[in-house]
């Protein structure tokens, strides 16, 4: 009769050392788990706060007027308006090129040098 007291009992220690040691490792997942949390929360408040001072920024009369200046062509009184055609542009990058005249290597060499 003690034996099958004992077995018992030690039956039922067994599963409550099973579930506690379940528990325990359920406790260690959830841990991880609301640590990479809090670091994407942190995340996404440094990113929150980025975006609320760019929307600021770009709510600045400032902003708006470069923007205006940029993409609409917009002048103000008393301003003159400047457009560069692209056949201006590529005949002074051709002017510069001729202008700078790549030399060989030996003779930029013998420049240094000599």
């Amino acid at each position: 009769m003690k034996k099958v007291i004992f077995l018992a009992v030690v039956i039922g220690l067994v599963f409550v050392i099973n579930n506690q040691v379940r528990s325990i490792y359920d406790l260690w997942q959830k841990k991880d788990l609301v640590l990479s949390t809090q670091k994407e929360l942190e995340y996404l408040k440094d990113e929150n706060k980025k975006l609320k001072s760019e929307l600021s920024y770009v709510q600045t009369d400032e902003f708006i007027e470069k923007e205006a200046r940029d993409k609409l062509l917009w002048v103000k009184e008393n301003e003159q308006q400047v457009l560069i055609t692209d056949k201006i542009i590529t005949k002074s990058i051709a002017e510069e090129q001729k202008a700078i005249q790549i030399k060989p290597n030996w003779q930029q060499w013998w420049e240094i040098f000599f």
